[in-house]
This record gives structure tokens, C-alpha cells and sequence, in this order.
């Protein structure tokens, strides 16, 4: 589950191919849902990514592996979560936009690493850089001639 299948063993950027994977399948697999089911279900990715990532730090030795990639599942769906039925340009958006917060991390992204243990902490940067990234989408889609 932390490695989301094949992606985190990708070898150049699971992170971002993940993100990508994500935005392609959320008109399909999370867009459709209810407002409260997308809830429960990024809080139920959330729970059981956070365990898996921590489970990954111990074997593989090292603090948020870059194998590990569900936090960037979780963010990508995140960023998704107040819009239903998204056009490509703002998935794009969505997608960039969170590709952007969760690289650079601007504060606290960065801090928030360390505000919880093990795999929560994985998780929970995605979380904010996609509070971020849902707030660009947000703005993109008032003023984008592109956004639908």
C-alpha cells in the first residue's frame, strides 16, 4: 500500500507519477462519490497510508523513503476534494499546482513533517501542501478562461 503498487518502485519521480496516477483516476474514482464518502475515504487513505508509511520507514531503514508514495495519493485527492467533475485544465491545474506545495513545501509544509511520528508525519505534509494546492485550484478556476 505505501508504495501504491508499482509506483513508488518507479525509478525516476514515483512521487510525481503517483500525482499524476491520482489526478488521471479521481473523475472516475473519487470525484464521482458523495462529499461525505470522498471524507471518509481520504480519512480512512489517511489512517491506513499513515501506517504503511511507518511500517516502511522501519524496514527500509530511512525517514519518509521516496518509495513511499500513498501520501502523494492522499494529497492529490485532497486537492479534489470540494470540486466535482473537474475539466481536464483544472485536473492539470490541481495536479501542478500540488506538485508545486508538495516539492518546495512552503511553511509550515516543511515543519509539519516533524509534528507527528512515524508514517503520520508522511502524511500529513501532503495534506497541508494539498490545503494549498486546493486553495490555487480554487483561484484558477475564478480567474482561468480555461477552467470550466
Amino acid at each position: 500500500m505505501a508504495t501504491v503498487g508499482p509506483l513508488g518502485n518507479l525509478p525516476s519521480a514515483p512521487g510525481t507519477w503517483c500525482s499524476l496516477a491520482a489526478a488521471v483516476s479521481a473523475p472516475f474514482l473519487f470525484e464521482p462519490l458523495p462529499l461525505v464518502t470522498r471524507l471518509i475515504l481520504l480519512a480512512v487513505l489517511f489512517f491506513l497510508g499513515s501506517r504503511a508509511s511507518g511500517r516502511a520507514e522501519i524496514v527500509l531503514g530511512e525517514k519518509d523513503p521516496g518509495r513511499v508514495v500513498v501520501d502523494e495519493l492522499f494529497g492529490q485527492w485532497l486537492t479534489f476534494l470540494p470540486f466535482a467533475s473537474l475539466p481536464v485544465a483544472d485536473l492539470l491545474a490541481g495536479f501542478i499546482l500540488f506538485r508545486v506545495f508538495d516539492i518546495f513545501k512552503p511553511p509550515p509544509v516543511r515543519a509539519s513533517e516533524n509534528w507527528l511520528s512515524g508514517g503520520y508525519g508522511v502524511m500529513i505534509d501532503d495534506g497541508l501542501a494539498a490545503v494549498y494546492a486546493m486553495a490555487g485550484l480554487w483561484l484558477w478556476r475564478m480567474v482561468s478562461p480555461l477552467s470550466g
